[in-house]
């Protein structure tokens, strides 16, 4: 699940996956953070589901997908396009 927030010239993005969601760690990747793994590692909250938040330029388009713990790539199903490989978001 995705949840914007508007800034000045930019829209927060938090990537959310459900309480249910794979236990393992699991990370948002795209072309925002180069598909590094390592800069925004989706963190536990309160209401059991995990997340990451990340600054980007409002009107803009990205490609992300999630990587888990054992080279599991997936897919967010509530993302605002698809492009056949990628899960894809408009700010």
């Amino acid at each position: 699940m995705l949840e914007r927030k508007q800034l000045k010239g930019r829209t927060q993005v938090t990537f959310i996956l459900p309480e249910d969601s794979p236990g393992v760690p699991v990370s948002v990747v795209g072309d925002f953070n180069d598909w590094n793994p390592t800069a925004h590692p989706l963190r536990p909250r309160g209401d059991g589901t995990r997340a990451a938040t990340v600054a980007l330029p409002a009107r803009s388009t990205h490609s992300f997908r999630y990587l888990a713990a054992g080279d599991h790539w997936f897919d967010d199903e509530h993302a605002d396009s698809h492009d056949g490989t990628n899960s894809r978001l408009h700010t």
